[in-house]
């Protein structure tokens, strides 16, 4: 079992299910040759099974040939929630991390060309990093934090979390109006454009001003 880890906090929260908001992000959507969507976001789902953290390492699968990074807003659910309203949204929201969202954009593509799900191309140990969530009481998000990644020391992903075609609040009110939503689910926001490849020696750094940071080697 995987637990949640704080920043200046030490309550034990077992990780619950991972929640990733696709295409949230229009300049994204259009690199990777999609539309964003506009009326409601694309929703897939990722196992705490996936999770390490920030200085961990990612394990590239043998069975793929283009692992691409993908860096976003991480939302640490802290109450239940079911069909909330704005408000409710709102106050489910307990803390931020920064996270990496790691894709096999090889199999995601082969997939998507059969109209089969890509649960495998976005399922897979070390898949998903996280960095150590602060909480409210310490963080009162703006909306428009730089978010950004660099690989190997070159800045790759560099933007400002307003640019979210869903905002926070949003994602939450829309995925609780699907599932229940429980006290520590985490919730991927979607990731900026400058998406790419990564291969076995490159480091990752990752980082969202004022909230938290993250790094990860990738390995064989």
């Amino acid at each position: 079992m995987r637990y949640v880890k704080f920043k200046n906090c030490k309550e034990q929260v077992p990780i619950g299910k991972l929640v990733c908001v696709g295409r949230n992000y229009a300049a994204h959507a259009k690199e990777l040759g999609g539309e964003a969507s506009t009326e409601f976001p694309i929703i897939f789902l990722k196992p705490a099974s996936n999770v390490i953290f920030s200085g961990n390492k990612v394990i590239h699968p043998p069975y793929s040939e283009n692992l691409h990074y993908e860096v976003e807003l991480v939302l640490y659910i802290g109450e239940d929630i079911k069909n909330g309203n704005d408000e409710q949204a709102e106050k489910a929201i307990y803390g931020y991390t920064v996270g990496l969202d790691m894709t096999l954009r090889d199999l995601q593509f082969e997939f998507k060309e059969k109209g089969e799900p890509w649960t495998l191309a976005k399922c897979f140990d070390t898949a998903a990093v996280l960095g150590e969530v602060i909480l409210k009481s310490e963080h009162t998000l703006r909306g428009d934090e730089n978010i950004s990644l660099s690989v190997n020391g070159l800045t790759k992903q560099s933007t400002s979390i307003s640019n979210m075609i869903f905002n926070a609040v949003q994602c939450v009110k829309h995925i609780s109006s699907r599932m229940t939503l429980e006290k520590g689910d985490l919730i991927f926001t979607g990731t900026p454009e400058g998406v790419g490849r990564v291969v076995p020696g490159d480091k990752l750094y990752g980082q969202i001003e004022n909230i938290a940071t993250i790094e990860t080697t990738i390995i064989k």
